[in-house]
């Protein structure tokens, strides 16, 4: 698999929404986006608000606008995760700050009586940290100095829009650079070039 080239790996990009700041705090995902990319660039999305089955709190709700009402109809985890198992099944996992989402998605699976699939897991927040001199590394500040929009910032959508300009952005430099395969991609994530990679490069 890591001596795949990047052209032919498939890519799902993914950005959840959650009621706390971990699972142990009683923490949950209220919404989630995915974005997959296959090798011939064919598209499949899943967006959906999720309900948590416990309550948002307004600290909650005041970064990313998503309120009690708005999922108290919506499915529940569990509803949604076929659907998502599908979406990741054979796909390199991208996310800005994994370590925010993977713990949730963990734990949202375990709930639902299944295992979180073993995958590759990028992180986009990594790469800019090593390879970029943004003036800050938050996802919306990010795309804001590629000149990009970040209208929805903290929605799962616009996020997972967000993470893919940005993974591709590095992609696209690494290529130049000489990077080809998924394994040079994640030996990327600690491995710390001569020059950092910036919004002109």
């Amino acid at each position: 698999m890591q001596n795949k080239l990047i052209s032919q790996v498939s890519f799902s990009f993914i950005d959840t929404e959650t009621t706390a700041l971990c699972p142990s705090e009683f923490g949950r995902i209220c919404e989630i986006a995915v974005i997959k990319i296959g090798p011939g660039g064919q598209t499949h999305n899943l967006s959906s608000l999720i309900n948590p089955q416990v309550p948002i709190p307004k600290s909650a709700t005041a970064i990313h606008s998503i309120t009690n009402y708005m999922v108290e109809n919506k499915p529940t985890f569990d509803r949604i995760v076929p659907s998502l198992t599908h979406l990741m099944q054979g796909s390199v996992l991208v996310f800005h700050h994994a370590g925010f989402d993977v713990p949730f998605l963990e734990h949202e699976f375990t709930n639902a009586g299944l295992k979180f699939p073993n995958a590759t897991v990028l992180d986009t927040l990594k790469y800019a940290r090593k390879h970029g001199a943004f003036k800050s590394n938050s996802l919306g500040n990010i795309v804001s100095e590629l000149g990009l929009s970040n209208d929805g910032w903290h929605r799962a959508l616009a996020d997972a829009k967000m993470t893919k300009e940005v993974f591709f952005h590095f992609v696209d430099k690494f290529k130049k650079m000489g990077f080809k395969t998924l394994g040079d991609l994640i030996h990327l994530q600690t491995k710390k070039l001569t020059s950092p990679i910036t919004a002109k490069d």
